[in-house]
């Protein structure tokens, strides 16, 4: 392949290799779609597209895309169907899953095993494999087109959107979803100024947690004075339970490739860093080949496009500390230094890496950026509300139904979320909370289910946007042990820089272990607050700042669940060993000594026929009697 030298070169390639799209991008139905193309385009043309990441990979995908080979191999279909790896579709419950296109036909929880009868069954006897198609419980209904499907339904993928659809190790397939026009259309028909001012009126904000309006952190890297500049995207995912900028590098790495050249030619950097944890070696291997790639055809390096433009990407690695997701302490960790915050001002805009002004945006901000410019502020604006434009990611997890990757409108409401697209909550229990902005937010309860997510009403809710996870708790969930969960979490990934955050949290942590193991007084609960908002005001950054929340927002919610655990030495949802007691029923139990026999501490005592008694003394609360028990004998308390 010739390099790319001018953007005439990038449409003529992009026009040869439109086709490939074409037959992903059909819909079969043209009532719901006026821009419907006809399949019959690709009479006798199928592709197969599987995920290849995540969790699918760990399902076996791999194996699974062997053996889809093999069985069209089998049949003689090797010139009609092709079988394409791709990133995350997102609906990570049902997974491993194979679309089929142009019939846009929705597999899911395909194994390896399943694959000579799905051959077999959808391209030799021209029918839909039922039991492979996906379920919809509340209609009881076979559906096999995503669009009709409760979860894909309210959803809008921008940042995501070419998840699921291109291989993500084809630079080809990339241009051929209009890759690479946006940096075309930059350096050919704009000047930074106006590209600026289109991402200011667009009203992104960045997606990282702090929310900041990403077009003015352009301006202002733009206006400073020495040089050099760098570019820098934030991949350090490190928040429990969130994957989202993790699935957009394994699945588009391009997108944020082609962004970071943007905000150089934006900002007047020359070069590209991304700072990505090495514990994510399939982000870092797609990253590595998207960027030779890139480089190879000419849309990196010197001269971009027969401009005057230059731009070069390196990759520098993290250890997996949580602090480095605040953007001081990662320019720190990359400048081979401890990994601590420092206080702000100066901003790295003006003063970061090597001391010289450095733009910092994460994954799905970069993500988000090519599109805007190819479709304009108008458009990108008009989506979400008044103070949150466009779209957000969030990794849905939990007690919840649908555990998936989403994107969704800002001010889409929770309710919409969790019962809509998460399918509601686990085994018909009851919602009790549900955690968003990870270890740094807040937990939202049955009264904020109609809250529109925003950066602005979260925030005021007692929680935060975050980088876009969601954990979903139901009625076992115990609120004070999930608190105390976060807050080890964050003392543990604290930098120590300063006291607040390194003794403060500390501190908290301590009294959320007397109240959990049954020592805690009321004065506690009051010691708890008042400490929790002195950390939030007196610590140096962001994760200190914010490291309170799951203790505040609890205590808000929840205090009755904490007033049980210190004045009645109680756990409500039996969650905390120490405040747990295990007993049995004499009126039901039956002597099948069945639970002495599980019980590993031999903490059960009874002859056989005869009523049995558990030592509470002995007995270790480990739940194996009351699993084992068949006639509903024994309860907790």
């Amino acid at each position: 392949m010739k390099k790319i030298q001018t953007p005439a070169d990038l449409q003529q390639l992009y026009e040869s290799l439109r086709k490939l799209m074409r037959i992903r991008e059909t819909d079969p139905n043209p009532e719901e779609n006026s821009d419907f193309t006809s399949p019959k385009e690709f009479q006798n043309k199928s592709i197969l597209l599987v995920c290849g990441r995540g969790g699918c990979k760990a399902s076996q995908s791999d194996m699974l895309i062997e053996k889809l080979q093999s069985a069209i191999r089998k049949e003689g279909l090797e010139e009609q169907i092709q079988v394409i790896l791709t990133g995350c579709f997102g609906f990570c419950a049902q997974g491993p899953i194979v679309k089929v296109v142009p019939d846009n036909t929705f597999y899911v929880q395909v194994k390896p095993e399943d694959a000579d009868e799905l051959i077999h069954t959808h391209f030799v006897k021209k029918m839909y494999l039922e039991r492979l198609l996906y379920l919809d419980a509340d209609r009881n209904q076979v559906i096999r087109n995503p669009e009709q499907m409760s979860f894909y339904k309210p959803q809008m993928r921008i940042a995501l959107r070419n998840c699921g659809m291109i291989n993500p190790e084809s630079i080809d397939e990339y241009i051929a979803r209009n890759g690479y026009a946006a940096l075309a259309k930059v350096l050919t028909q704009s000047t930074p100024e106006e590209v600026i001012q289109e991402i200011i009126e667009s009203g992104l904000r960045g997606r990282g947690g702090g929310g900041f309006p990403t077009g003015l952190k352009w301006q202002i890297t733009r206006k400073a004075v020495k040089s050099p500049k760098y570019v820098v995207c934030n991949a350090d995912e490190g928040d429990p339970g969130a994957f989202m900028d993790r699935s957009i590098l394994e699945g588009d790495p391009h997108s944020v490739i082609e962004a970071m050249a943007i905000n150089g030619y934006c900002t007047g950097a020359t070069r590209g860093l991304v700072y990505i944890r090495a514990e994510y070696p399939m982000a870092v291997e797609g990253l590595r080949t998207a960027i030779s790639q890139a480089t190879e055809y000419g849309l990196l390096g010197k001269n971009i496009m027969g401009t005057d433009f230059s731009f070069d990407i390196d990759i520098k690695y993290g250890a997996g500390a949580f602090v480095c997701g605040e953007e001081t302490a990662l320019i720190h960790s990359m400048e081979g230094k401890r990994g601590e915050a420092t206080v702000k001002p100066p901003f790295p805009s003006e003063e970061g890496y090597l001391g010289f002004p450095t733009n910092v945006n994460n994954v799905e901000t970069f993500a988000n950026i090519p599109t805007i410019i190819l479709k304009g502020a108008d458009w990108y604006n008009k989506i979400g509300t008044e103070k949150s434009k466009g779209t957000k990611v969030f990794a849905l997890a939990g007690k919840i139904n649908n555990v998936g990757l989403i994107e969704v409108p800002m001010g889409i409401t929770l309710r919409e979320i969790i019962y809509g697209i998460g399918g509601g909550i686990k085994n018909g229990k009851k919602f009790k909370a549900i955690q968003t902005g990870g270890p740094s937010g807040g937990c939202l309860t049955e009264k904020h289910l109609d809250l529109p997510i925003e950066y602005d009403t979260l925030q005021a809710a007692g929680s935060m946007m975050g980088s876009g996870g969601m954990i979903v708790m139901d009625e076992d969930d115990c609120m004070v042990a999930m608190a105390q969960f976060y807050l080890g979490f964050t003392v543990e990934e604290s930098c120590g820089k300063c006291s607040p955050c390194r003794i403060g949290n500390k501190r908290l942590f301590e009294i959320l272990n007397k109240i959990t193991s049954g020592k805690g007084t009321e004065e506690d609960l009051r010691k708890l607050r008042d400490l929790g908002h002195v950390i939030k005001d007196t610590s140096l950054c962001g994760l200190g700042q914010t490291s309170p929340n799951p203790v505040l927002s609890t205590l808000d919610n929840f205090y009755d669940e904490y007033v049980a655990h210190v004045t009645e030495q109680r756990c409500p949802a039996h969650q905390c060993r120490d405040l747990t007691v295990y007993y049995i029923n004499p009126k039901k139990c039956t002597g099948c000594t069945l639970c002495a026999h599980v019980c590993p501490v031999h903490a059960i005592v009874g002859e056989r026929k005869a009523t049995h008694i558990i030592d509470p003394n002995i007995c270790i609360r480990c739940g194996s009697c009351l699993e084992k028990c068949r006639f509903g004998a024994i309860y907790v308390y």
